[in-house]
Order: C-alpha cells, then sequence, then structure tokens
C-alpha cells in the first residue's frame, strides 16, 4: 500500500520517528501498542519507549515509536518526530518543539482542563489546534471520541486515531485488521475494528 500522500512515499526505506502524546487515561500507551504490533507484523524493525508520569490522575502520556528496516534507539530525538498523534490539544500543542521541519499533525479535538485550569490558576488553550496549524505544521483535526461513540464506546477513540495515523503508513490495511483481531479480546474485536474502519474514513 502507498501512502495516501506521496510527501510519504519513501517513508519505508527509512527510520520513521511517530510521537504519541495524550494523558491518562485516553489509551494513549494502548494505542502505541497496538502500533508497534502492526509495524512489526508488517515486517519492520521497531523500538517503542513510554514516560507514564502520573498517568492514571490525568497527567501527560507520551510514547515514542520509531520504525524502518533497522532501529538502534527507542527515544526521538527533539526536534526529529516525523508524525504526532496528538489525543489533547493542549499536549498536541505542547509537543510541537518534537517535531521536524513539515511534519505531519494527527489531533484529537479534545480538551481536558488539568487542575490549574480549573481552578483558574493557568489558562487552557482552546485556541491550541488553530496555533499548531500556524505554526505551519501539515494538520488534520479526528473527532475521535464523536466518531467512537458510533460504536457504542468512547474508550475506542484511541483505536480511531490509529484508523486516521493507518492512511500515512506503508502498512496493508489488512494487517491492521488482523493485528486487532490477534491482540483484543474476543468480544471487542469488532468494536474496534469498526472504531478503526470510523478513523480511516477520516480526511
Amino acid at each position: 500500500m502507498m501512502p495516501h500522500n506521496t510527501k510519504n512515499k519513501n517513508i519505508a526505506e527509512r527510520v520513521t520517528n511517530i510521537l504519541l502524546v495524550g494523558v491518562g487515561g485516553q489509551g494513549t500507551i494502548l494505542a502505541s501498542e497496538l502500533l508497534a504490533r502492526v509495524l512489526l507484523a508488517a515486517g519492520f524493525d521497531v523500538k517503542k519507549s513510554e514516560v507514564h508520569g502520573m498517568a492514571q490522575r490525568g497527567g501527560r502520556v507520551v510514547s515514542h515509536v520509531r520504525f524502518g528496516k533497522k532501529v538502534y534507539s527507542s527515544l526521538i530525538a527533539r526536534g526529529e518526530a516525523d508524525i504526532l498523534v496528538g489525543f489533547e490539544m493542549a499536549e498536541t500543542l505542547r509537543s510541537l518543539d518534537w517535531l521536524s521541519s513539515g511534519a505531519r499533525v494527527l489531533a484529537e479535538r479534545k480538551a481536558i482542563l488539568p487542575y490549574t485550569s480549573l481552578v483558574g490558576e493557568a489558562p487552557y488553550p482552546f485556541d491550541a489546534l488553530d496555533r499548531v496549524r500556524d505554526a505551519g505544521f501539515d494538520l488534520t483535526v479526528v473527532d475521535g471520541e464523536a466518531l467512537a461513540e458510533k460504536t457504542g464506546e468512547k474508550k475506542t477513540a484511541n483505536v480511531v486515531l490509529m484508523g486516521a495515523l493507518a492512511r500515512y503508513l506503508p502498512v496493508e490495511r489488512s494487517t491492521w485488521e488482523e493485528t486487532i483481531k490477534k491482540n483484543m479480546p474476543e468480544k471487542l474485536v469488532k468494536m474496534n475494528l469498526e472504531a478503526f474502519n470510523l478513523g480511516w474514513g477520516e480526511k
């Protein structure tokens, strides 16, 4: 499968860096695990690393996924991420300094206000995605949670985001589908396949 955007046509021939960011409880780490398994199934060397922070309390969660013919380090150097997948608007904006020039950004239109914003100590950047676009990055906004509701489970928003990401990676759609079937509990497979396909269909 060729990536939909010809700008990424050589993506399979080099090491590609994907940064996933969100807050605890959004399934960011589960999404990165699915991504890594898919890339391994497609024959790539893959390295993955996470920074959990206070994930279970709604803190920042960051996953590094690197793939190519041969990958030696699991960590992306600042300024070298090729793709950013943002599960929360402020975390997407906060991560721009990790991106390389011309990087692609896939962002969920989701705001989760931290405690400091809730109590008025720090303003929340509700214009975060406009600021990402104004910074010159190729931005695709995905209403992941809204699409996930069509499956009957909002928690599948992370798989919706993976479906949107999949269109830009050199991996067959069938590989994604088979990996979901093999790695999800049987009762959750249909729901997650639907979430993936909803994400794939987003432009």
